[in-house]
């Protein structure tokens, strides 16, 4: 994400320090030691397997398939999912996992589309006639059975938006307990001058809604499937 210019920081700090009735604050700033901290106790001693059930578990509470494969089966087993939600078209970010994974072959078997930034509105256009959109998890929330996508140039917010539905591979290394842990791992890269992605995107399952009464209606407003299969790393 490129860096911007700030304009007038300094009075409009300022300001706001004064209505709060206090000089500006420029320095020294640092998280508080909080007496409790209750998010931090929530799976803490679960082990990688532990995680893996949980998210599988989750997953029925969010209207989501779920598989559990390793990077030996893998291709078979999306071959298997891709054809259960109908075939593509098919829109992927430009990601080098599929190769590592070896699943180019397949993916050039099924009317693929690889997310080009030099394409401009093709690509947008190309994720709304898509069937389906297939994505790496970057971070995997296992209480909530939530993946996060970290968009960028070469992964577009649309692939996991716009297709009729989700299919998300998660290597088995990036599961871990909650928001509390993706929130601290992307504090961390900001710690360390990190450029951070433009957006970050914590999906859960497919889409849905329960504003109206609680009830929940599923894929109101982007898919409305939502498929993960978990690999064992590489």
């Amino acid at each position: 994400m490129m860096k911007g210019t700030i304009h007038n920081e300094g009075a409009f700090l300022a300001n706001i320090a004064k209505n709060l009735g206090r000089p500006p604050i420029t320095e020294g700033i640092s998280l508080p030691p909080w007496k409790h901290a209750p998010q931090r106790e929530v799976l803490k001693h679960a082990t990688r397997n532990d995680l893996v059930e949980e998210l599988q578990e989750q997953c029925k509470r969010v209207h989501t398939e779920f598989h559990l494969t390793d990077s030996t089966q893998l291709k078979h087993r999306l071959n298997q999912v891709i054809e259960q939600l109908g075939n593509g078209p098919l829109i992927i970010p430009n990601d080098d996992r599929f190769s590592q994974y070896r699943l180019d072959d397949l993916l050039l078997e099924k009317d693929t589309f690889v997310w080009d930034h030099q394409a401009g509105r093709k690509n947008i256009e190309k994720a709304e006639r898509a069937n389906i959109g297939i994505t790496f998890s970057e971070m995997t929330l296992a209480e909530s059975a939530t993946v996060v996508l970290f968009s960028s140039k070469d992964h577009g917010r649309s692939i996991s938006f716009l297709p009729s539905c989700h299919v998300s591979i998660i290597p088995k290394s990036t599961i871990i307990a909650r928001m509390t842990q993706a929130a601290a791992a992307i504090r961390s890269k900001v710690a360390r001058g990190e450029v951070i992605p433009s957006c970050i995107n914590f999906i859960t399952g497919p889409s849905n809604s329960a504003d109206i009464e609680m009830d929940l209606v599923v894929g109101v407003h982007g898919p409305i499937k939502a498929v993960y299969i978990v690999v064992e790393d590489k």
